[in-house]
């Protein structure tokens, strides 16, 4: 069975969604449907970026995934249809793809062209349900597009590491239900500059100097239980492979968050420093 995944900001209260998956479904009926995040902030093209990213793996190759986010076409921005480690991804060109090319080359990539076979009063979503069914039912991408060689990155996702490598620049990209902030830095990316140093994470005035396996990764005896420890701040390697900083047993609605405790926002800039 063929699987088409959406990602977008429309929310849930308009009818947005249920008329997308309508028109899928007109058009494919056999396609399997899964949403991956209707609540992506809107027009908040890194958030998309990361959650695609986090996302695209957990499904079988030759999914179709779908990006309703800051999906207008404009001259700037094309629609493109991309092959990228044979997962298909269809969405405006505005750098919403640029996590996914800092790792691999992409297969192929084609600049869509069928606007014109389609009614005058066709939408973006009209144009990418059209390329998305073509595509799930084992369609050519020379067929919807034409071939092109680059897209459009965003350098905000891209975590830069200094000249004398002692330190890598990086910053909050997403914030998730729990409060958590991740940042654009990969696991990858401070392995390989580590070089076997040690090194601790700033952000604002405040330090971590450790690395937690998971959430509830702290010391525990007969004195200190893991009770004692929520609240407590600390960093780890999300499932995506990206850092993450968080507080442990958060509740942004209660006891608060990294994002209200440590005063960490979308874009607040995150650097690990490496000891010599």
């Amino acid at each position: 069975m063929s699987i088409i995944t959406l990602t977008t900001d429309f929310g849930l209260k308009d009818h947005f969604v249920g008329s997308l998956k309508g028109k899928i479904i007109t058009e494919h009926p056999d396609v399997q449907i899964i949403d991956i995040s209707h609540n992506i902030d809107l027009f908040n093209i890194s958030e998309a970026s990361y959650i695609i990213n986090a996302a695209y793996s957990s499904f079988p190759k030759g999914t179709v995934h779908l990006i309703g986010v800051d999906s207008e076409r404009t001259f700037e921005n094309k629609h493109i249809a991309m092959q990228w480690n044979d997962h298909y991804f269809i969405c405006a060109d505005n750098g919403i793809l640029s996590i996914l090319t800092q790792k691999i080359v992409p297969q192929k990539i084609v600049e869509i062209n069928i606007h014109d076979r389609l009614a005058d009063n066709a939408t973006d979503m009209d144009v990418f349900v059209k390329v998305a069914c073509h595509l799930a039912k084992g369609g050519v991408m020379n067929v919807i597009g034409r071939e092109i060689n680059s897209i459009k990155e965003i350098s905000e996702l891209q975590a830069t590491v200094t000249t004398d490598y002692n330190a890598i620049n990086g910053a909050v990209v997403y914030i998730d239900h729990f409060g958590n902030c991740v940042t654009n830095i990969s696991r990858k990316l401070i392995q390989e500059t580590a070089r076997g140093r040690n090194f601790e994470i700033r952000f604002g005035t405040k330090t971590i100097k450790s690395i937690h396996q998971n959430y509830s990764d702290f010391k525990v005896s007969e004195k200190f239980v893991l009770k004692d420890y929520e609240g407590e701040k600390l960093a780890l390697f999300n499932e995506a492979d990206f850092l993450e900083i968080a507080i442990y047993k958060s509740n942004p609605s209660t006891v608060g968050s990294a994002t209200s405790l440590l005063g960490l926002k979308f874009r607040d800039r995150v650097t690990v420093i490496f000891k010599s």
